[in-house]
């Protein structure tokens, strides 16, 4: 794939942000049977598909919220046989692009209005920039990004595989199964 021009006014700004560590836990639910730490090009909210993330919450119900937001795709219903389980991981980032806050966001071409507020088949409204921020994150070669939730108070951290040499060394904690309705 071949990738479009890059934002000039981007690239200055987040080379203005000073990168941060992270060292602490951090939540992933996916399904049953499937490795904590397989990361993918999904093309979500902070990756164009162009590289390998791993979506993570700081909060075990930040977690939670975006699968739920996923699973329903709308649906008034939670699907019935959907089985997940939650994982805690000891996640080490080194060189990390953190936004505090909507605000911060907003600073880089952000439109923060309808962050998190449209529904799911209204998310490549709001996926561009959101995209093409990561997609600068990673080329500055920073390791992550520790960004606001769009469902919850929390700050959710989605990880660039490619930059985290010692990913696949995480120590991990299996939760178990989500019971979805408790």
């Amino acid at each position: 794939m071949i990738k479009a021009r890059r934002d000039y006014t981007l690239i200055d700004a987040l080379e203005a942000i000073d990168p941060v560590t992270f060292e602490g836990p951090v939540w992933r639910l996916v399904r049953d049977g499937r490795d904590p730490l397989q990361c993918s090009a999904s093309g979500g909210r902070w990756d164009d598909g162009t590289f390998d993330v791993l979506y993570t919450s700081m909060a075990r119900t930040g977690a939670l919220e975006e699968m739920r937001f996923h699973l329903m795709r709308g649906q008034p219903v939670m699907p019935s046989k959907v089985r997940y389980r939650m994982f805690e991981i000891d996640l080490a980032l080194d060189r990390a692009l953190r936004f505090l806050d909507l605000e911060a966001l907003a600073a880089v071409g952000l439109k923060t209005e309808t962050f998190g507020r449209l529904s799911y088949q209204q998310k490549t409204n709001e996926y561009p920039r959101t995209q093409e921020i990561g997609e600068v994150a990673h080329f500055l070669d920073f390791d992550g990004l520790i960004v606001p939730s769009a469902r919850v108070e929390a700050s959710n951290i989605v990880i660039f595989c490619d930059k985290v040499e010692h990913l696949r060394e995480s120590t991990l904690i299996d939760h178990g199964i989500v019971d979805w309705l408790a």
